[in-house]
């Protein structure tokens, strides 16, 4: 039998079922839940990374980004809220299109 200990997407039990298998679960308190999220971003972002397809790195992305908004309501904030966050510090430290791969900064 094996053991997952993780987050799974709300409608994974009814998979489970539906193939005849049966499961242990809980519903995670809220403190227990946004660190189980981190967890799972952590996992999402591990498995971007390995992708090598494409369509693997958008799959993964998309689980990135449903993790994303799934994080937000535990903080209690709104989508908005996190696009104005991350404008302002486009505007302020600027993004990553450039494609800079910083090597060492030599000291005075």
């Amino acid at each position: 039998m094996p053991v997952y200990n993780k987050l799974v997407r709300d409608k994974i039990l009814e998979i489970i079922e539906a193939d005849g298998l049966s499961y242990n679960a809980r519903v995670l308190e809220p403190q227990d839940f946004l660190e189980e999220v981190k967890a799972k971003i952590i996992e999402e972002a591990k498995e971007f990374q390995e992708a090598k397809t494409i369509q693997n790195s958008v799959e993964e992305l998309a689980d990135l980004l449903e993790l994303v908004h799934t994080a937000i309501n535990a903080l209690g904030i709104s989508y908005q809220e996190l696009e104005e966050i991350r404008a302002h510090k486009k505007a302020k430290r600027g993004g990553f299109e450039k494609a800079i791969y910083l090597i060492d900064v030599k000291d005075q």
